[in-house]
């Protein structure tokens, strides 16, 4: 099969040359061979975090990750992996079938979104009861069977898990994430373990990192750092909530210098002065441009 060189882009674009698969959608925009064209089937994923890789390999790298319960479209399988893309930001990736749930919701369930940065679903109404799936912001269950029950002053609601099993939550979870704009949902994520495809208060990349912080405030930002950076309109002068961009990196503006961001250096979140210190100084060398969410 002949492959030109300009292809649309394989993180969002799902075709595998190799074994001829690619989505339906994509009919005229690949040179013409022996394709099987494929028509994604809805899908969610599961009680936990779902790791998407790079290739179907459990030693490849972590690509990006979906939240419990994320709405999910599956491409296509290879043994014990499916390709399948992230309904939000529509990022590819491959994860363990097992992790994943096919078929939409249920129509008529009452959904539920979490709103902590991170949180726990219990097997009973009490916090001495067994964890049974580790939550984060963004995580869809649904409301299960019976009442609130109220144990030590707190409230606990019944919830079904993505696979259908019983758990119970802290009330308080499911509360709106309170914030008075995307830096300070970013600053209250400060100390995160940097995490590569990281996507969640557990631990974050530089892109997950900006994508959560600009998907609370309901804006969807593209998976990747220079996808965001395409995306978004360019500012000579940054200010309070822009994007500022490096080679491979990103990271978010609270003011015209200083800047929040998930990095490899220190592991972790952390916030640098452009220009101030070794590290400062290196990423202000760095710079290729800031970038603001145009309406």
């Amino acid at each position: 099969m002949t492959v030109p060189t300009s292809l649309p882009d394989p993180r969002t674009h799902a075709y595998d040359p190799e074994e001829g698969w690619a989505e339906e959608r994509l009919r005229g925009l690949l040179p013409e061979g022996d394709w099987t064209w494929v028509t994604g089937r809805p899908a969610r994923a599961g009680n936990a975090r779902l790791s998407l890789r790079a290739r179907p390999d459990a030693l490849a790298p972590q690509v990006t990750e979906a939240w419990p319960g994320e709405a999910l479209e599956l491409l296509w399988e290879a043994g014990a992996w499916v390709r399948v893309r992230t309904i939000a930001d529509g990022y590819l990736g491959w994860a363990r079938r097992e992790g994943v749930l096919l078929g939409e919701r249920p129509a008529g369930e009452e959904r539920l979104t979490v709103g902590a940065l991170r949180a726990h679903a219990y097997a009973g109404p009490g916090v001495s009861q067994p964890v049974v799936a580790e939550l984060c912001w963004g995580a869809v269950l649904t409301r299960g069977e019976g009442a609130v029950v109220t144990e030590s002053g707190r409230r606990w609601v019944p919830v079904t898990l993505p696979d259908g099993s019983g758990a119970w939550v802290g009330e308080a979870v499911l509360s709106p994430l309170r914030a008075a704009d995307v830096a300070e949902v970013a600053l209250r994520l400060l100390e995160t373990p940097y995490v590569w495809g990281g996507r969640s208060a557990w631990g974050l990349d530089c892109s997950g990192l900006t994508g959560l912080a600009y998907g609370w405030a309901g804006f969807a930002l593209p998976r990747d750092a220079d996808l965001q950076q395409a995306f978004l309109t360019p500012v000579a002068t940054p200010q309070r909530g822009d994007l500022a961009f490096f080679p491979g990196h990103v990271g978010l503006m609270l003011d015209e210098r200083r800047m929040v961001h998930a990095n490899a250096t220190h592991m972790r979140v952390t916030v640098e002065t452009l220009g101030e210190g070794e590290y400062g100084a290196r990423l202000a060398g760095m710079l290729t441009g800031f970038g603001r969410w145009s309406a």
